[in-house]
């Protein structure tokens, strides 16, 4: 989906955000045998996850090995990074010198960066504070502190197995961030990544009214200087009642449900899997007695009767052209939860038609369609969608709200009649 500006914040380190999963390799798994403070061996760690991507399912590849990894199993180039990072673990010594070391490595071997960070300086700066236990967003003072041997080798392994396996940095570490808050991320949800985090931080004003929380957060001290994103001067009264229709980690639903604290916010998911990992966040974050978290296959098994002030969705949008040429990194990300159909509209179409059922008449759906917008204002040339600008980065998000989804109602038909 589209990359959105990952946040820096606390690292998570509660033992209760990492459960037993059967996501395919972990760091214990990968560097068993290797010992921190012996000199880093990139041949090895490629035979390790060669090794461990040998125990997998052969059916479930989503990609060729060879091409993933490149040039890299050539021997000269496997030669040439241990040497590098040899001498990077003798001579370098301060956070600094790692962060900066880490930045020119991802940029040489054209490690693709858009998944929970926005930039290589972002991504490099998490993976040497990560593995030194210190907060994302760390003051600048810090940065001159000089690294132990071990603590050397442990960042230098992350970033071997970043650069080799092609493997987002999310999954490596099971943590992302989404609205200033910490979710445990694996291979059976997307990495939270969506704009709509933007929208989320003001409460959709000026289409809903703001509180203190969201202004105290925002550090207006009660002047609404917030960014105009485009959205109806509705200033209607905040949302009793949030659907966030496919959560995949409820990173969405847990936001939602953090800067409206009086809200009930359902949130909906067809996989199993998807929402094991996101009972896993609510529990984390103490959202228990707010998100409630619905086995169902778009609106299929949510309740008639709920009518919902505000649904929320970022579903799958990426079209069948771009999922044959995705990077490697995008290939770890569970594909269902990426792909729909030759246009990427599958599911919009089907979510535009059926979302005035579950509104009420005030009611407002926001929805993200990515790269796919081309193609949404392709299919309905007759109707204006409100897109929404952001601050920060990001495009292809919509708002309409339900007298604009009834209006429009017959064009959505003809489309999820020929689905």
């Amino acid at each position: 989906m589209n990359p959105a500006s990952s946040e820096s914040h606390t690292p998570m380190t509660s033992p209760a955000m990492v459960p037993a999963t059967d996501s395919p390799t972990n760091l214990n798994q990968v560097t068993d045998g290797m010992a921190f403070n012996e000199p880093l061996d990139a041949s090895a760690l490629l035979d390790a996850v060669n090794a461990n991507a040998a125990l997998a399912d052969s059916d479930d590849d989503l990609y060729d090995e060879q091409a993933a990894f490149g040039t890299l199993q050539e021997d000269e180039q496997i030669q040439a990074m241990n040497d590098e990072f040899n001498e990077a673990q003798i001579s370098l010594k301060t956070i600094r010198d790692f962060i900066r070391f880490c930045v020119t490595k991802l940029r040489e071997y054209d490690v693709v960066v858009a998944q929970g960070t926005t930039d290589v300086f972002a991504e490099a700066a998490a993976i040497v504070l990560h593995t030194l236990s210190l907060d994302w967003s760390a003051d600048d003072q810090i940065l001159d502190c000089r690294l132990t041997e071990s603590e050397k080798s442990e960042v230098l392994t992350l970033l071997q197995r970043r650069i080799i396996e092609r493997k987002p940095l999310s999954y490596l570490i099971n943590l992302a961030y989404f609205c200033d808050l910490p979710f445990y991320v694996d291979e059976r949800v997307l990495i939270p990544r969506s704009p709509i985090g933007e929208l989320i931080r003001q409460q959709f004003y000026p289409y809903f009214d703001s509180n203190d929380l969201v202004e105290r957060l925002a550090g207006t001290d009660g002047n609404k200087h917030f960014f105009n994103h485009g959205l109806y001067d509705k200033q209607l009264a905040q949302p009793e009642r949030i659907l966030d229709l496919c959560t995949g980690s409820g990173c969405i639903a847990i936001a939602l449900a953090s800067r409206f604290p009086d809200a009930n916010v359902d949130a909906s998911d067809i996989d199993k899997d998807a929402l094991a990992v996101a009972a896993v966040n609510v529990e984390h974050n103490d959202m228990l007695h707010q998100v409630n978290l619905i086995e169902s296959n778009l609106f299929e098994k949510i309740p008639a009767e709920n009518q919902y002030d505000l649904i929320v969705t970022n579903p799958p949008y990426v079209d069948a052209a771009t999922m044959a040429d995705l990077p490697p990194e995008f290939l770890h990300e569970p594909d269902h939860a990426l792909a729909a159909g030759q246009d990427g509209l599958d599911l919009v179409h089907q979510i535009l038609y059926y979302a005035p059922d579950y509104l009420n008449r005030d009611g407002l759906l926001v929805c993200e369609v990515g790269d796919s917008e081309w193609a949404l204002r392709q299919a309905y040339p007759e109707i204006q969608f409100d897109w929404v600008t952001f601050a920060h980065g990001g495009s292809g998000v919509f708002a309409i709200d339900f007298d604009e989804l009834m209006e429009y109602r017959e064009y959505f038909a003809e489309y999820v009649n020929n689905l």
